[in-house]
């Protein structure tokens, strides 16, 4: 896999985006552009996840593995998913978003797992996939959870609405790596 490492002025600038593009959204301003010049880490074709916490509490979470977009373009299209469109919560309002810390996991390419033996938990994500289903679990949920690598296997394929024993039995697993940060990290 790709090891690419974002620097903390990176990292900065992408939080910024996001932050900046869930409010204008939700002030319905317009889009301001993005910089028009912008780090090659930035302009690179990545998939990312953005995460919205309040509190302790997951407030959204949305995210993309595949895009024909530069890694800041996504940043910013997933941040304002995550505030409008996840479905399993409701919209983010203007005046709560100031107490939400947003979170991004800038995404490697997904390779396919021939041996499961071969995941190392805290280091991969796993994305479980059989014929209709599929299910994404991001590096970090298994160190919070405390997960052995057979956990993180058997609660990826729960997410995916299949059988915990799914990945023994004919489902594809692939992994990526993610570069987690967030504004309780870099800061606001």
């Amino acid at each position: 896999m790709v090891e690419t490492q974002l620097t903390t002025q990176d990292k900065r600038l992408l939080l910024d985006i996001a932050r900046e593009a869930i409010t204008v959204t939700l002030t319905k301003a317009p889009m301001p552009p993005l910089p028009e010049s912008l780090p090659d880490e930035l302009s690179q074709i990545r998939g990312a996840f953005v995460t919205l916490n309040k509190g302790r509490n997951l407030r959204g979470c949305i995210g993309t593995f595949r895009s024909d977009h530069s890694l800041v373009e996504v940043v910013r299209d997933m941040a304002i998913s995550a505030a409008l469109h996840d479905p399993r919560f409701p919209q983010v309002t203007a005046s709560e978003f100031e107490k939400i810390d947003i979170e991004i996991s800038a995404l490697s390419p997904l390779t396919q797992v021939m041996d499961p033996e071969t995941i190392q938990v805290g280091r991969d994500g796993l994305y479980i996939t059989r014929g209709y289903y599929s299910g994404v679990l991001l590096p970090q949920v298994a160190t919070e959870y405390g997960w052995t690598r057979e956990e993180f296997l058997a609660q990826t394929c729960v997410k995916a609405g299949l059988p915990s024993d799914a990945w023994l039995k004919g489902a594809t697993i692939e992994r990526f790596t993610a570069e987690v940060f967030s504004e309780k990290t870099v800061g606001k």
